[in-house]
């Protein structure tokens, strides 16, 4: 492995110490952490070589998982997506620990009951689902202008339907 290929923080895999992190990089060597303790090495001669997967483009040389992060972000950026550590949607403070309950027109059948925060998280999970299948519909390339517009119209209906949940919601702009 060439001394070129080495980065600080870097997971390395040694023939005969295992794996290590790469800590300090000097002229020739490098200074690595493995589990019996810091070795300076030599990497080229020492048959050293990455641990974990690499990528490279176009001159730029990092670790897959960190090339993989920052691609996810730059997708999520672009297609305009939440991020899932955005800010929750949250339950109207009066619907707390409140419950749902059907009942069934025969009586011999059972009650279902439920938490409203349960079923609060299933509305949403529609709502965010549909605004997902929104964007892929308008991004896809193969769909007509058409097209798109007949299925668009297929989700304004499916939201339509569900305003009728918009009272559990407790800010206004999480509505349908």
């Amino acid at each position: 492995m060439k001394l070129e290929a080495l980065h600080i923080g870097m997971k390395v895999r040694h023939p005969q110490y295992g794996i290590g992190v790469v800590k300090t990089i000097s002229e020739a060597t490098a200074d690595i952490q493995f589990d019996d303790g810091r070795r300076t090495v030599a990497p080229e001669p020492s048959g050293m070589e990455p641990a974990e997967a690499q990528a490279s483009l176009r001159g730029l040389d990092l670790p897959l998982s960190q090339l993989v992060q920052q691609t996810v972000e730059a997708a999520i950026q672009k297609l305009g997506l939440e991020k899932p550590d955005s800010a929750p949607v949250r339950l109207a403070p009066r619907w707390h620990r409140g419950r749902l309950v059907m009942h069934p027109a025969d009586p011999a059948l059972q009650t279902k009951e439920l938490p409203l925060e349960t079923f609060f998280h299933k509305v949403v999970m529609v709502r965010d689902n549909l605004r997902v299948l929104e964007q892929k519909i308008n991004s896809q390339d193969k769909l007509s202008d058409g097209e798109k517009v007949e299925l668009q119209q297929y989700i304004t209906r499916s939201y339509g339907s569900l305003t009728s949940f918009n009272l559990l919601f407790k800010e206004k702009e999480d509505h349908f």
